[in-house]
């Protein structure tokens, strides 16, 4: 693989491929306004798209910005369909077959066939070797403060020219980092950001595998767990990564970051990881059972839309079948008042 992305911007940039972006950008999407509206003359918008990341006249437009509360609140910034065409082409055309091949195996968000089961299952096997190999060990469980909010975007676009030597393609890379009205972080919302952050994190990595030489390292986005035989080692490796990222990347560990001894289990991905099992969290179980009792209420009320509710079942029988859980799904499926549908167990 070469070293840079050169030369590379006008051969990608074709009709069928922004069409092909296109297509990934509209699934599930529904009818969205945008989105109809992009459709009418479809051909002649991607054409003009073209035309203006041939051009040079490619604008970004404006961010419609909103809050969600789940998992925690969050502010969301979307851009309007055509942007997020351009940024389904800009990531699989280039980051997805250059950048993404370079990050370390443990590196396991936003990445084909990777993603919280296969960090869980990684984990897992890791706590097994450290147990043959130590019996006793201990875990050091870190996550970054503020991660999306906190980049800096001057070291993310440094980094960017790293991997990128393309003169327009860096011109595209940094209207996406630097055209969203924040003096500092990066919108959470675009497919672009994702990335960044993933991209902006594999430094971290590379300092935690070529130069602290650490074997049981796993991150999933700004999560990432490290296993060590004993508490000084964890001591002394959270002051190396705290130095490394304040002075290298202007982050800092969140105050929860901690070590602990291993037979606590790790709180992981979704789910409470031990050597011989794993557990879904509380969490987990007070959400569904709060769900149960809204069900059971509006099937009462004969307000229930069934279709939504078993998608919405089938999805948490699907978290937890990875969980050793039988005898709550069980519990949660009998307290369920509407048996005569088609509930998965």
């Amino acid at each position: 693989m070469c070293k840079t992305i050169k030369n590379s911007y006008y051969d990608k940039l074709t009709f069928d491929n922004l069409m092909s972006a296109y297509n990934r950008a509209s699934k599930n999407k529904g009818n969205k306004k945008d989105l109809l509206k992009f459709n009418v003359d479809l051909e002649t918008n991607i054409a003009n798209l073209l035309n203006e990341l041939k051009s040079n006249k490619y604008k970004q437009g404006k961010y419609r910005t909103f809050t969600i509360y789940e998992p925690k609140e969050r502010v969301i910034k979307a851009l309007p369909f055509r942007d997020r065409i351009v940024q389904q082409w800009y990531i699989e055309e280039f980051i997805k077959p250059f950048i993404v091949p370079r990050f370390i195996y443990t590196n396991c968000a936003c990445i084909e066939d990777k993603g919280t089961l296969f960090s869980v299952n990684m984990t897992q096997k890791y706590m097994r070797k450290m147990k043959r190999l130590y019996k006793d060990y201990y875990v050091l469980k870190c996550d970054i403060k503020k991660y999306f909010y906190n980049i800096d975007k001057d070291i993310l676009f440094n980094i960017m020219k790293k991997y990128i030597s393309d003169i327009k393609l860096l011109e595209l890379t940094k209207i996406f980092i630097y055209e969203d009205n924040l003096d500092i972080g990066i919108p959470i919302g675009n497919y672009t950001s994702q990335y960044f952050a993933n991209i902006y994190l594999n430094e971290l990595d590379k300092y935690i595998k070529e130069e602290l030489k650490i074997k049981y390292y796993i991150r999933y986005m700004d999560d990432f767990i490290i296993l060590l035989k004993s508490k000084d080692e964890c001591r002394y490796i959270k002051e190396r990564i705290e130095y490394f990222l304040n002075n290298k990347l202007r982050l800092e560990l969140n105050s929860k970051s901690r070590y602990y001894k291993s037979s606590m289990g790790i709180n992981f991905c979704g789910y409470i990881i031990y050597e011989t099992h794993k557990l879904i969290r509380k969490r987990s179980k007070y959400k569904i059972k709060k769900n149960i009792k809204v069900w059971n209420k509006l099937y009462r009320l004969n307000k229930l839309n069934i279709n939504k509710i078993i998608l919405s079942w089938n999805s948490f029988i699907a978290y937890s079948k990875h969980g050793d859980s039988f005898n709550f799904r069980l519990k949660m499926f009998n307290s369920l008042i509407y048996k005569n549908i088609k509930m998965n167990l």
